[in-house]
């Protein structure tokens, strides 16, 4: 009976270990850092179509430190089971200009509004963007891409490029 119930104690001593190292990556993942993947053309040239896998820092959106020029994951306006990686092009009060998704269209000028940020992919020809659903609200921003893990051949810090 004794055998027993030391193997019982262990095994809820493990199981409690088990539990807080969860809760710990939980909880880091949600809120300081976590891993991502970025898919699709919208990127190119900065990342790959085929999917780069990138480091994504939640700490400057919490603290509002969020860049025009900086590149970030966000819920999509238009399906937010979806993430989106797009460049910042505009912070609120920022007057935008908006180049033509068609020959025929026209530029325009956009005065970013409170609350909201312009979204844009490095591919101007290929990405949905805040030029087709409009400015996009800050607390839609999950994270900061701060640095590209894979490939490794583009592996290293990703940088602030600014308008």
């Amino acid at each position: 009976m004794a055998a027993w119930r030391a193997l019982m104690k262990e095994a809820w001593e493990r199981s409690v270990v088990f539990t807080q190292f969860l809760c710990f990556l939980h909880v880091f993942s949600n809120h300081v850092c976590q891993v991502h993947q970025c898919l699709g053309p919208s990127m190119l040239p900065t990342f790959n179509i085929a999917g780069d896998i990138l480091l994504l820092e939640h700490l400057s959106v919490k603290f509002e430190k969020v860049r025009s020029g900086d590149v970030v994951m966000a819920r999509s306006p238009v399906n937010p089971r979806l993430m989106v990686c797009k460049r910042v092009l505009g912070l609120e009060g920022d007057r935008v200009t908006v180049l033509p998704t068609t020959s025929k269209g026209q530029i325009r000028h956009v005065v970013v509004p409170k609350g909201h940020v312009w979204l844009q992919g490095d591919n101007i020809y290929n990405s949905t963007d805040s030029r087709h659903y409009g400015p996009v609200p800050y607390a839609l921003i999950q994270g900061k891409v701060c640095y590209r893990i894979w490939p490794l051949e583009g592996w290293g810090p990703v940088v602030n490029r600014s308008p």
